[in-house]
């Protein structure tokens, strides 16, 4: 019988891996299969564009989302620290990683906790949705919030990580139920996020139907989690079995227009594989309002936090240049036939 690894162990070996590893998925995000029209002239002051907006009573600076990535270790904390600080001075939006081990762990709480150092940021809180057949509910939901005080939940979609990490969690029975009931009793809205392998037509149409406020779709492009499990795997039959699925998924592109298609109003975040500003601005021209990015953020969080300042300031600029040379003054005008595919 192998031996389970705690989950902050777990969670100390996902930073490790992630910051040491190549854990690429085999797939590209799709994006690179679009372009901006250039505009030669374009009438603009690079310095006067707005890229601020609205979102769940918060105004961001620009439509950056720091992607969830950590928590339950000190190296998380001060990871989770960094990045905070670094989006309170820049204005953007930030997930924590899973809250199942402070959950569990009360004393875990404080490396999630980042409001000391960001008190007027855009925070989500996040749990697995799978954890409700294992026992969790709305109470711990509330607690998840209420621990971080967090202006919305993530319910985070990893059917696949589950299925071939050591002893995952794999009854998803009823899950779409238990999202449902969720929605209609937390105080803050509910965003449901894959963690990296996409959302069909289909499961869109479903998180519809449960009311959720925003699809987070993590498409496949960027780290794939099968991956990552892989180098953490104990036995040669796991590490061969979450290699398998090193090309899985639906592209972060195509994910955003599935989501589109099934659902028009929906409010998407588009994360997978997002490498920069340019990668942002393509996801906001396909139907985006954030583009989310955690490997190049937690690299720099790594090293300080005038790193991940520095990486959330080049982000900002980097959208704005794309506004600037394709001639649009505003995030919405990038939703005007300026993006074509090729």
């Amino acid at each position: 019988m192998t031996k389970v690894a705690p989950i902050d162990q777990r969670k100390a070996d996902h930073i490790k891996i992630n910051l040491e590893q190549d854990v690429r998925s085999a797939l590209t995000t799709g994006l690179e299969n679009y372009h901006f029209v250039h505009e030669a002239l374009p009438e603009l002051d690079l310095n006067r564009l707005d890229t601020s907006l609205s979102l769940f009573g918060k105004t961001l600076a620009s439509p950056t989302l720091v992607s969830s990535m950590t928590g339950g270790t000190d190296k998380a904390e001060s990871i989770n620290l960094r990045l905070a600080e670094a989006a309170q001075e820049c204005k953007v939006a930030m997930g924590v990683g899973s809250q199942r081990t402070a959950i569990e762990h009360p004393d875990q709480a404080k490396t999630f906790q980042v409001r000391r150092v960001a008190p007027d940021i855009l925070l989500f809180a996040n749990l697995g949705a799978v954890q409700f057949n294992y026992g969790y509910g709305i109470d711990q939901c509330r607690k998840a919030v209420e621990m971080i005080q967090a202006d919305a939940l993530y319910l985070h979609l990893n059917p696949l990580q589950e299925a071939v990490q050591d002893a995952g969690d794999t009854n998803w029975i009823g899950i779409a139920k238990k999202i449902e009931e969720v929605c209609k009793k937390l105080e803050v809205p509910v965003i449901a996020k894959e963690v990296g392998w996409g959302i069909s037509e289909k499961t869109a149409k479903v998180l519809v139907d449960c009311g959720v406020s925003a699809i987070d779709v993590a498409g496949a492009g960027g780290t794939s989690w099968s991956q990552v499990e892989m180098h953490r795997a104990p036995d040669e039959f796991t590490r061969r079995l979450a290699a398998t699925f090193v090309g899985w998924g639906i592209p972060t592109a195509d994910s955003i227009l599935n989501v589109k298609k099934a659902a028009p109003s929906m409010t998407i975040f588009a994360s997978g594989g997002l490498k920069d500003g340019l990668d942002i601005a393509k996801c906001i021209a396909l139907g985006a309002t954030l583009g989310g990015m955690a490997g190049n953020f937690l690299k720099a969080a790594a090293i300080s936090t005038e790193s991940a300042v520095e990486m959330m300031k080049l982000t900002k600029r980097q959208i704005e240049v794309t506004m600037f040379t394709t001639g649009v003054g505003t995030l919405e005008g990038l939703k005007v036939g300026k993006l074509v595919k090729h």
